[in-house]
């Protein structure tokens, strides 16, 4: 897994390049508790090179989810690849996260 991050004024964008399993998920654990990720109004999260997601890779999402929503951060999953949509559609996760087929349909919001 490899991480690149994007920084602009007021949002940071996330490139997740490879599988986010149970080792890979610490990395992006690491990278959502920096305090400077709650400095941006939007994390953006490009999905498109992601091909993998475990239960630990979603645990470190959801870990994180209300941490961003009481700091107003808006947390956006874009360009996700259907079979990665498809864990968190069974999961229902896409009722609770926002999820866009586009990175204009992201920095939109």
């Amino acid at each position: 897994m490899k991480i690149t991050q994007t920084p602009s004024d007021t949002t940071l964008t996330l490139v997740l390049d490879g599988e986010l399993d149970a080792s890979s998920s610490v990395l992006l654990d690491t990278e959502l508790s920096n305090p400077t990720v709650l400095q941006y109004q939007k994390v953006l999260i490009d999905c498109q090179r992601l091909n993998y997601i475990s239960s630990a890779g979603l645990g470190v999402f959801i870990s994180h989810l209300q941490r961003f929503q009481d700091a107003g951060v808006k947390l956006v999953f874009f360009n996700m690849q259907e079979k990665v949509h498809n864990v968190f559609e069974i999961l229902g996760l896409d009722s609770l996260m926002t999820i866009v087929p586009s990175v204009t349909e992201a920095a939109a919001l």
